[in-house]
């Protein structure tokens, strides 16, 4: 799977057609993830910034419509960087602010690699190839329950780094510095058995989380993060995981990556003036148009739009009695206002 840095998603539908399905879901509104973006609307009515993004419009003659950043034509890259500031950040800046996070975790410096910082050359690291020691008082287990986001993700560099997403050079899985890498690292050398190594995955999943505006950006980002899990799982046992496991972490991305405008908390686009008939003076009618609250305010708490949810893969839902429990993000962050 490291031949190439572009996700086929016919080979994703040609291996099991739901786990497509899966990640083209969108929680929150009961449909697929939309373009969000004018780029593919040349190719007809199935591809404009509203129309949902559907698995017969990124397989078979349209199986490369979506690809990385880094293999776009430039022009289009310079567009999207200039219409939503799509820069991606090379993979050693990543690598370097992740450690920083791990600096703090762990209480010391270089625990997963140690960076190279040349001046003459591009900056890298190398990586620390002892089983990783946990400070004491913590465990590997806290490690990997720790909760991570990264915000407007894009293609999800952060969080996975199956290849650098400015040069487009394919980073070996033993090299990766992602904040689920790292995880996945942690889980495979702390773990003998496929179902020991199953179960430290999918808590690996659950409490990573991030969220994109475009939807070719975000399919980019969940498939990353399925590739992921396929490939660590064959790096470590020398055979590929089970369908229905694949599934399972498809349905757990597909919660855990969403489409979101993150200035508002709210499905992109989706606030709207709205027509409202109140009574005059005279007892008459008038129709009023009245404007989204929130972006009139600034005030993220307002808006009439379509607000996201996430799952808490820990709580449990009222509901069902059944762990995992949908909340709006909004409602998580902190400074919550009524």
């Amino acid at each position: 799977m490291l031949e190439s840095i572009d996700i086929i998603e016919d080979d994703i539908r040609d291996r099991n057609p739901e786990v497509l399905d899966v990640l083209l879901r969108d929680h929150t509104t009961q449909k697929n993830i939309f373009w969000a973006t004018c780029d593919y609307a040349h190719l007809g009515d199935n591809f404009q910034y509203h129309s949902v993004i559907r698995p017969e419009l990124v397989t078979g003659e349209f199986g490369k419509v979506i690809m990385p950043r880094v293999m776009k034509d430039g022009n289009l890259r310079q567009a999207r960087a200039r219409d939503m500031a799509e820069v991606f950040t090379p993979s050693w800046i990543c690598n370097a602010q992740n450690n920083l996070i791990d600096n703090a975790w762990f209480g010391r410096e270089g625990v997963f690699n140690t960076e190279i910082t040349h001046s003459t050359t591009t900056p890298s690291w190398i990586v620390n190839r002892q089983p990783i020691s946990f400070p004491e008082g913590k465990t590997w287990r806290q490690y990997v329950r720790d909760m991570r986001l990264e915000m407007a993700c894009g293609e999800a560099p952060y969080i996975t780094s199956r290849y650098d997403s400015t040069t487009g050079a394919i980073i070996p899985v033993e090299d990766r510095i992602g904040l689920l890498d790292r995880k996945l690292r942690v889980v495979t050398e702390n773990t003998e058995t496929s179902s020991q190594w199953l179960k430290g995955a999918q808590v690996a999943y659950m409490t990573t989380y991030a969220f994109e505006w475009q939807g070719d950006s975000l399919l980019l980002a969940r498939e990353a993060m399925l590739y992921t899990f396929i490939e660590n799982y064959a790096h470590k046992f020398k055979t590929s995981p089970q369908n229905k496991s694949i599934k399972y972490i498809a349905y757990i991305i597909s919660w855990n990556v969403w489409q979101m405008d993150g200035i508002k908390g709210v499905i992109p686009n989706s606030c709207q003036q709205r027509d409202v008939t109140v009574k005059t003076l005279f007892g008459g009618e008038e129709t009023k148009n009245i404007s989204c609250p929130g972006c009139a305010d600034e005030n993220i708490y307002t808006h009439n739009g379509v607000y996201c949810l996430v799952k808490d893969w820990s709580g449990t839902d009222p509901s069902t009695g059944k762990k995992g429990r949908k909340t709006r993000f909004i409602d998580l962050l902190k400074g919550k206002q009524r």
